[in-house]
């Protein structure tokens, strides 16, 4: 100090120097403006039908047209001003109030106005997500985002809506933190704006004629065949044409049914990438899903009576966080890794989510599976006891274990093979019976993540179950030692070129 002058007082406290290597906390954004009107746009077309149709009564009753007017006119259209402030308040608060936060490990979701609702998903953890858009958040080019955690038991965490580009922009920094590429520099700096698309190479895709086929001649035709044959023997036998009314019902099920179907299936395709594998599909409601690798517990691969005459097939598969739910609806489709295809097309699907099968000669093992019975390529079935339960698949119930996987196949009209990898076991159970303890037989069910696959070999012998048992629970046990970490591209950077190495190494 000099010349007496006193050192200048600090208006607030001191500035603590952060630590080294402290970073900021990531910025929280919000969802699209508009989002408040495409979830409640349902509420607001109830409300506007009822009021106008009350109004509409009393304009047009009597014979004739009496309009209002004056101070009544004036009380109607300040009543519904005053309904359309309070509808524009509450969307208002809703978007205001719902922020999303992307950070390295983590993304947190806050939403609710009165009933706050904090939701938290680890990016390690993330198993599929999905990319949905209702035909309402088509026309305003919004989509919402669906993160399928593990354990979840439903979808964890939903962004509605975000601009498409966002959206996927938005996918593409999730997938590359769950992966542990890292983040690009580039996008951060962005905001996370600028959409970036990894290189995708296109797997399958279905024409509408193949949709529609699949369609006509699936269980529900043959279903609807059974229907139609009851009311008309119903018919014959009481002589009464009311019968028939029950026909309209029949009608409008089959027909919900049919189109459900169609309207699910329509466009779909299926793409690798390095995020994983990507599944497009939807008519009206289009969905764009991807699935890490390795995230994927059980597959099954399934033949209809009428399919059969195609040569068709489906595939479906239990994803962690995708819930119990995932067999019918909705969920059903996001379940479907391939809707209809060919014995060719399944194989290709099942090298990207089963790279390595476990045996020399997958071709051989997953065709006995599908269409096979007997001992064909090393299948153990039911023993000859078997045929006073199953007298048409006792040849056809059987399973094989390679080295990386259960391969469990039943049935005779409806043919399904369940595919279950030996780190995805989650449990395993013996099941048997009075008449199965009387015939010395016992099923062995596999517990898999909640789903549409429900892995089961059905009536060994019970010493073969047994053995069994003891031999996969040691085999799941070594597989979870040595699994793949979380994050896969740490462990494999070149994925997915080792992958299509693997594709055309094992078809």
């Amino acid at each position: 100090m000099t010349g007496g002058e006193a050192a200048p007082v600090p208006d607030g406290p001191p500035d603590v120097p952060e630590p080294a290597g402290a970073a900021a906390e990531p910025a929280w954004n919000r969802v699209h403006p508009v989002s408040p009107l495409v979830h409640g746009w349902i509420a607001l077309a109830a409300v506007a039908y009822f009021v106008g149709r009350d109004q509409a009564e009393g304009w047009f009753s009597g014979g004739g047209m009496r309009l209002p007017h004056g101070e009544a006119l004036f009380w109607t259209l300040l009543i519904l001003g005053a309904v359309l402030v309070l509808i524009a308040g509450a969307f208002f608060l809703s978007w205001w109030f719902t922020r999303y936060q992307l950070a390295s490990e983590h993304i947190r979701v806050h939403s609710g106005v009165l009933f706050r609702q904090q939701r938290q998903a680890r990016l390690d953890r993330v198993q599929a997500i999905d990319i949905v858009q209702p035909l309402l958040a088509r026309i305003f080019g919004l989509a919402e985002l669906r993160f399928e955690v593990a354990d979840a038991g439903e979808s964890a965490v939903r962004l509605a809506y975000l601009r498409l580009p966002d959206a996927q922009a938005l996918r593409e920094r999730i997938l590359r933190g769950a992966s542990g590429a890292g983040e690009d520099p580039e996008e951060a700096a962005a905001g996370g704006s600028a959409p970036t698309v990894p290189g995708e190479q296109e797997v399958l895709s279905l024409s509408a004629g193949r949709v529609i086929g699949s369609a006509v001649l699936s269980s529900t035709t043959v279903l609807l065949l059974l229907a139609v044959a009851a009311v008309v023997i119903l018919t014959k036998v009481t002589g009464e044409l009311g019968s028939v009314a029950a026909m309209v019902p029949i009608i409008f099920g089959f027909g919900s049914a049919y189109w459900g179907m169609f309207s699910s299936s329509f466009n779909f395709r299926a793409s690798v990438s390095r995020d994983g594998l990507r599944i497009r599909s939807g008519l009206l409601d289009t969905r764009a899903q991807t699935v890490p690798p390795g995230r994927i517990q059980a597959v099954a691969v399934r033949q209809s009576p009428l399919w059969r005459l195609a040569g068709w097939y489906s595939v479906s598969v239990n994803v962690a966080g995708y819930g119990a739910g995932s067999s019918t609806g909705d969920s059903a489709a996001r379940t479907r890794l391939l809707p209809v295809g060919t014995a060719e097309e399944v194989f290709r699907m099942l090298a990207l989510v089963l790279p390595d099968p476990g045996t020399k000669d997958p071709v051989e093992v997953f065709t006995a599976g599908m269409n096979g019975s007997g001992e064909r390529a090393g299948y153990t079935v039911s023993p000859r006891r078997a045929r006073w339960l199953s007298p048409l698949s006792r040849r056809r119930n059987g399973f094989l274990v390679t080295g990386s996987a259960l391969l469990a196949r039943r049935g005779y009209f409806w043919r399904s093979l369940d595919v279950v990898p030996h780190s995805r076991t989650q449990s395993l159970a013996l099941e048997q019976g009075p008449v199965q303890r009387r015939l010395r037989l016992a099923s062995l069910v596999l517990h898999s993540t909640p789903g549409p696959v429900s892995p089961k070999v059905v009536e060994l012998d019970a010493g073969t179950a047994l053995a069994l048992l003891d031999e996969q629970a040691a085999r799941a046990r070594a597989a979870r030692h040595r699994d793949l970490p979380e994050q896969w591209l740490r462990h494999n950077p070149n994925y997915p070129l080792s992958l299509s190495k693997e594709e055309h190494e094992h078809p």
